[in-house]
C-alpha cells in the first residue's frame, strides 16, 4: 500500500517538473520572437517614412513644375510696362474675343443665333421665333478691337441696343448677345401676338388695335360674340418688362355701363386673367370656341 502510494507521488512529481518545463521553453521562445517583431515593425516603419519622405519630394517637385508653368504662360500673355505694372497684351485679348464669339456661335446655333467671321470680326443673324413660328431677322456686325465697336446692325431703333451694349459689349460678349435675343424675340412675339388678333379675329374688335412701335401698349374693344349686342369690353395691356411676351398690367372695363352685374363683373375679371397668363390670339381663339358651342346649342 505505501509502495503505492509512493509510486503515485513520483508519477505526479514527474508530471509536475514536466509542465514546468513546458512552460518554461514556451516563456523562452516567446522571448526570443518578441525581439524579431519588433524588428519587423521598425523595418515597416522605417519603409513608411521612406516612401513618405519620396512622396513630399514628389509633391514639391510638381509644386514647383507649375509655379514654372504659371510664370511662362504670364509672360508670354503681359507685359511689363516701364512703371512695373502688368499690361494685358491687346493682340492677345483680341484673339481671346475672336475665341470666344466663335464659341458663342457654336453653342448657339441651334438657338436661333448664328453668324460667320469678317476680316473685321463677326457678323451675327439672330432669327426671333415665338410658338414654334419662325419669325423675323436681324444681324449686327461687330468689328473685334480694343474696344469692340457694332459696324452696321439691322436691330429696330425702339430696342435699347446701346444700353445693353453699354453693360455688355465689352465685357461679356456672350451675354450681350443673349441679352439682345431676349429683346428681340420679346418684342418679336408680342408683335405676332398683335398681328394674329387684327388678321384673325377682327370680328371680335369693335374698333382698330391701338399699339406702340415695341408693342408694349396695347389697347382694343371688344366683345366675347360678335353676334351679341351687348356692350363690348375694353382692354388695356402693358407689357413692363421688354423681355417677356406676357402682359405684366392689365385692365379690363365694361363699356357703357357703370356698374356690373355680378356675372359680368365675374367675366371681366376671368378676362384680366386670361390675358395675363394667355398669349393675346390664345384668349380670342378660346373666345371664339365658346361662340361655337353657344351656337351649336341654339341652333339644336
Amino acid at each position: 500500500m505505501e509502495r503505492a502510494n509512493t509510486l503515485r507521488l513520483d508519477g505526479e512529481s514527474k508530471e509536475g517538473v514536466l509542465a514546468h518545463l513546458e512552460r518554461l521553453e514556451t516563456e523562452v521562445s516567446r522571448s526570443r520572437k518578441h525581439p524579431e517583431e519588433q524588428q519587423s515593425a521598425q523595418a515597416a516603419e522605417s519603409a513608411l517614412r521612406t516612401k513618405i519622405h519620396r512622396l513630399r519630394c514628389l509633391r514639391d517637385k510638381l509644386r514647383a513644375e507649375v509655379k514654372q508653368r504659371q510664370a511662362r504662360v504670364k509672360a508670354s500673355i503681359v507685359n511689363v510696362a516701364p512703371d512695373g505694372t502688368v499690361e494685358i497684351s491687346e493682340q492677345e485679348v483680341l484673339e481671346r474675343k475672336q475665341e470666344n464669339v466663335k464659341a458663342i456661335l457654336q453653342a448657339y446655333r441651334f438657338t436661333g443665333l448664328s453668324g460667320k467671321l469678317t476680316s473685321r470680326g463677326v457678323c451675327v443673324c439672330i432669327s426671333t421665333a415665338f410658338e414654334g413660328n419662325l419669325l423675323d431677322s436681324y444681324f449686327v456686325d461687330l468689328v473685334i478691337q480694343k474696344p469692340v465697336q457694332i459696324h452696321h446692325h439691322s436691330v429696330p431703333v425702339f430696342i435699347p441696343l446701346e444700353e445693353i451694349a453699354a453693360k455688355y459689349l465689352q465685357t461679356d460678349i456672350q451675354h450681350f448677345l443673349f441679352s439682345l435675343c431676349e429683346y428681340l424675340n420679346a418684342y418679336s412675339g408680342r408683335k405676332y401676338q398683335a398681328d394674329r388678333l387684327q388678321s384673325d379675329f377682327a370680328a371680335f374688335l369693335t374698333e382698330p388695335l391701338q399699339r406702340n412701335s415695341l408693342c408694349n401698349l396695347l389697347s382694343f374693344t371688344y366683345k366675347v360674340d360678335p353676334r351679341s349686342q351687348s356692350f363690348p369690353f375694353c382692354a388695356r395691356l402693358l407689357y413692363k418688362d421688354l423681355t417677356v411676351t406676357l402682359p405684366t398690367d392689365v385692365t379690363v372695363t365694361y363699356q357703357g355701363m357703370e356698374a356690373l352685374s355680378t356675372s359680368w363683373e365675374e367675366q371681366r375679371a376671368s378676362h384680366e386673367i386670361l390675358f395675363c397668363t394667355k398669349p393675346l390670339h390664345q384668349v380670342f381663339s378660346s373666345f371664339a370656341k365658346k361662340g361655337e358651342k353657344l351656337g351649336m346649342s341654339l341652333v339644336s
